[in-house]
């Protein structure tokens, strides 16, 4: 089975606008690929950037991450711009949701395996009980993360 969990990766830094941002490459499996979004975090402050839209998927990690490098620093301003026109206001709380979806789309990824036989009972059941106590433990920081911006 494919590696779980949500990755961050650095792929660079691009100028936008008379700033620097960092650019890192999210990457999640969603038990077929991974599918990665590109993530701008502005390089002179401590917050975590904002997402992207678009989606970079790969067979693998490297895959997705020799994708998410061939574009150029015009291809990364685009997306940059594109992701700051549509920056939503409570990135926190945001990206907290979203690990609770990519790890509930995997629990249900491990169900339909172990139901189809692909996966022996006692190892899917192991799996489970671990994507379990990680949507937990994400539910546990989400108040600290409502209400704040940026």
């Amino acid at each position: 089975m494919a590696d779980f969990g949500v990755i961050q990766h650095s792929i660079g830094t691009v100028e936008v606008d008379e700033k620097t941002y960092n650019v890192s490459l999210r990457l999640a499996y969603d038990g077929i690929e991974y599918i990665g979004r590109l993530w701008f975090a502005d390089a002179s402050t401590d917050t975590i950037g904002i997402p992207d839209h678009g989606a970079i998927p790969g067979r693998s990690v490297e895959e997705a991450l020799e994708h998410a490098r061939r574009f150029t620093a015009d291809d990364l301003k685009r997306r940059c711009h594109r992701a700051l026109a549509e920056k939503r206001r409570y990135i926190r709380l945001r990206r907290a949701t979203e690990d609770i979806l990519v790890n509930i789309k995997y629990m249900n990824r491990v169900g339909v395996n172990m139901r189809g036989g692909m996966l022996d009972a006692e190892g899917a059941s192991q799996e489970l009980d671990l994507i379990r106590r990680q949507i937990e433990e994400i539910v546990k920081t989400l108040p600290s993360h409502a209400g704040i911006e940026g």
